[in-house]
C-alpha cells in the first residue's frame, strides 16, 4: 500500500490547529477524547495554541517539515498515556480549503495490523491456530498445504508481490481508475514461482493479505468490513474508520495531489481496490489513527500470548533483522527492524506507514512510554514524494523522546 511512482513500486519489495505556513494554530477547543478507554467523546479538532513545552515543540518540528519538504498538508496528533499531547493540522486540503483534523484520509495498510489482530482474536477464541494450513479455507490456492495462516499474517509465505511485478505499476498507472479484483491480484503473484519455500524467510507481499481478508471471511462466515468493525473498530471506538468498496471518502475529505504520472493532479479518488483485502480498503481521521497506534501497539484486545506473536510470530532475524526477547514480549534492538503479525517492529516502537496516490500517514506506539504518534501528509508541487509522514514521526519522536528514536525501516 506505499507505491508513489513506477520507481517507488518496484522497490517496494521491503516492508503504511488549522494553520497555514507559518501562521499559528488557531485554538477551536480540545481534543482530549478519552483515548485510552476506546470511546470517542469529543470531536477531533485542533488543540489550543501551545505556549511552551512538548506541544510547541512538536508543533514546529510539523511547521519546519512541512516548508522543508513542500507538503500540501501536515495532520498530526500525538497522546502520552491515552492523553492529547497536541493535534494539529496545517496547510490545505485543496486551493483556499484549510486542512483540519478532522478531515478524512486513506490508511492503506493500517487495516493490515487490523487483519493481523483479528486473527491473533480468533486464535486467543480457539477458532484457530496461527500453524493451520490455509488450504483448509482456501483449497485451490498453490501451496496452501505448505502455507500456513501465520505466513500470511506475517508475509513469510514466499508468494511474490503483485505490486512489484513487471508490467503492474504500469497498468495501474496507465488507468488509476480501475477496480481490482482479489481474484486478479493474487493471480499477478501466481503466475510467477514463490520468492522462497514457505516459511523460510520473509518479504513484504500484498498478496498475504488479500489472501489473509479471504481466510477470515472464510474461518468467521462474515464478509471481512463486518468483522472489522465487529470485533475490532467498534470495541476501539474507532468512529470514523470506515471501508468502502468504491474510492469514495467520507466528507470532510482531505484531498491528495500526486506528480506520479508527470502533472501534479488530484488523485484523492483513484481507485485504492488494488491495495488490500475488500473489506478492508478504509478511511480514517487522525485522531482514530491516533487511538490505532495505542491499542494496536499495546495488544488491548489480545491476550499476553497474542500480543507476543503480535511483535514477534517468528520473524526476528528473517530478512537481515536482528532481536532479542526479554521475559515479557519480544522487542528488537534498537538497530532492529523486523515485521510481526501485520505490524513493523521497529527500534522498539510498533508502527504502520502508508504510502500511496499523494497520501503518507504514520501510525507509531512507544509501549514502555504509552506514547502514540499519529501523521498524515498530502504532497504538494515539489514535494519530493516518499515516507514524509513517518519522517516527521521520527523528528517528533527525536525531540520528545530523544532516548528511544524511530530509525530508518527500509
Amino acid at each position: 500500500m506505499r507505491p508513489t511512482s513506477r520507481t517507488s513500486l518496484l522497490r517496494l519489495a521491503a516492508v503504511t490547529a488549522l494553520v497555514g505556513l507559518g501562521l499559528p494554530v488557531t485554538a477551536t477547543g480540545s481534543a482530549a477524547d478519552g483515548d485510552g478507554d476506546g470511546a470517542r467523546h469529543r470531536p477531533c479538532v485542533s488543540s489550543p495554541t501551545p505556549r511552551g513545552g512538548r506541544a510547541l515543540d512538536i508543533l514546529k518540528v510539523a511547521e519546519q517539515a512541512k516548508t522543508e519538504m513542500g507538503l500540501k498538508s501536515v495532520i498530526l496528533r500525538v497522546t502520552a498515556d491515552g492523553h492529547e499531547v497536541l493535534t494539529a493540522a496545517l496547510g490545505e486540503s485543496m486551493t483556499g480549503v484549510p486542512a483540519q483534523p478532522d478531515m478524512h484520509f486513506r490508511n492503506g495498510n493500517i487495516a493490515i495490523s487490523y487483519l493481523g489482530t483479528v486473527l491473533l482474536q480468533l486464535v486467543d477464541e480457539g477458532v484457530v491456530g496461527l500453524d493451520d494450513p490455509v488450504s483448509r479455507w482456501l483449497p485451490d490456492l498453490r501451496d496452501g498445504d505448505r502455507i500456513t495462516l501465520r505466513m500470511l499474517g506475517d508475509s513469510t509465505s514466499g508468494l511474490v508481490d503483485y505490486v512489484t511485478s513487471p508490467g503492474f505499476g504500469e497498468t495501474l498507472y496507465a488507468d488509476p481508475f480501475k477496480h481490482w479484483t482479489p481474484e486478479e491480484l493474487v493471480g499477478v503473484s501466481l503466475e510467477q514461482d514463490p520468492w522462497y519455500e514457505p516459511g523460510r524467510s520473509w518479504s513484504y507481499s500484498h498478496a498475504n493479505f488479500v489472501l489473509l481478508g479471504a481466510a477470515l471471511e472464510k474461518i468467521t462466515h462474515t464478509r471481512l468490513n463486518e468483522l472489522l468493525q465487529q470485533k475490532l473498530l467498534g470495541p476501539l471506538g474507532l468512529t470514523e474508520t470506515t471501508n468502502s468498496f468504491t474510492p469514495d471518502i467520507p466528507t470532510p475529505v482531505l484531498h491528495a495531489f500526486t506528480s506520479d504520472r508527470g502533472t501534479y493532479e488530484d488523485s484523492t479518488f483513484w481507485n485504492p481496490s488494488w491495495t488490500t483485502a475488500p473489506g478492508a480498503v478504509q478511511t480514517t481521521d487522525i485522531c482514530d489513527l491516533a487511538r490505532s497506534a495505542a491499542a494496536i501497539g499495546s495488544g488491548e484486545l489480545l491476550s499476553p500470548a497474542s500480543y507476543q506473536e503480535l511483535l514477534d510470530p517468528g520473524t526476528v532475524g528473517l530478512g537481515g533483522a536482528t532481536g532479542k526477547c526479554s521475559d515479557k514480549v519480544c522487542i528488537p534492538q534498537t538497530e532492529s527492524t523486523h515485521y510481526g503479525m501485520g505490524v513493523l517492529v521497529i527500534g522498539g516502537w510498533i508502527s504502520q506507514h502508508p504510502l500511496f496516490f499523494g497520501y503518507s500517514a504514520s501510525q507509531d506506539y512507544l509501549p514502555c512510554e504509552r506514547l502514540s504518534i499519529a501523521v498524515s501528509t498530502t504532497d504538494g508541487p515539489s514535494a519530493p514524494g516518499g515516507h514524509s509522514a513517518h519522517t516527521i514521526a521520527q523528528r517528533i519522536a527525536a525531540t520528545i523522546t530523544p532516548d528511544h528514536p524511530i530509525p530508518d525501516f527500509g
